[in-house]
């Protein structure tokens, strides 16, 4: 961590990063990423990433397998999607403060608002990819709710996707295990049973997208709030390291 400085989460990755994309382009981001996830899988294996893989942000090779990963934002605020995939965004956006938004974007580039997922294509979409569209919209808590269906064998909108990069996802054995190796307790229940969702859920069958000002702004304030629960996790993990 010399070459970035100490561990700190609150670090907006747009201020470091050579290109538009942080998930890319930043450095002090793909050294988080490294700080954070290089540890034991609940195996006990080790799950140590590098960056010497030309053409590769991240990867893994062990008796575990060969990963390629990339990093992925994890707390959307779709403040610059087009109309045409959010039409009510003219509707919403323009009446709220541009100080407002401009935290959430802030908070959305934070530690706490990224994650990894394989990033090699395996006989279509990645998982980034994928996500990205309707129903999950780059939403975490869709997102990790299609994980946990995953691990009990059930569908989602990302079932076929995720089975084809099912070599990932059993490395962390089950959910309690993916959920506790990337400090995702913040968006479960105590139990592990469901998922906290960020907006009201009543499955699969709506957009994902927000429909009212009020709802947006729900939204908002839950995904700042996990992100900063996530924040203040990662950093007693890395203080601990």
């Amino acid at each position: 961590m010399s070459d970035v400085g100490g561990f700190d989460p609150t670090f907006d990755f747009r201020t470091d990063a050579t290109g538009p994309d942080p998930d890319s382009s930043s450095p002090r981001l793909k050294a988080y990423h490294k700080l954070l996830w290089s540890k034991p899988l609940p195996s006990g294996d080790p799950f140590d990433l590098d960056d010497s893989k030309p053409g590769t942000y991240l990867h893994h090779l062990s008796s575990r397998g060969e990963f390629d990963l990339t990093s992925d934002s994890a707390s959307p605020t779709w403040i610059g999607w087009s109309q045409r995939w959010w039409p009510l965004k003219l509707e919403v956006i323009p009446r709220i403060p541009e100080s407002e938004l401009e935290q959430f974007r802030t908070t959305a580039h934070q530690m706490g608002g990224k994650m990894l997922f394989p990033g090699k294509q395996k006989g279509g979409n990645t998982i980034n990819q994928a996500r990205v569209r309707k129903p999950i919209v780059d939403r975490l808590d869709l997102t990790l709710e299609c994980i946990r269906l995953h691990y009990l064998g059930e569908t989602s909108p990302l079932a076929q996707t995720l089975v084809r990069y099912g070599e990932f996802f059993a490395l962390f054995e089950d959910f309690k295990g993916y959920v506790d190796f990337f400090l995702l307790q913040d968006l479960v229940s105590d139990d592990l049973s469901s998922v906290d969702f960020l907006m009201p859920f009543a499955g699969f069958g709506a957009s994902g997208l927000p429909s009212t000002l009020e709802e947006y702004q729900g939204y908002r304030l839950r995904a700042v709030a996990f992100v900063e629960a996530r924040n203040r996790r990662m950093d007693d993990y890395a203080a601990g390291r």
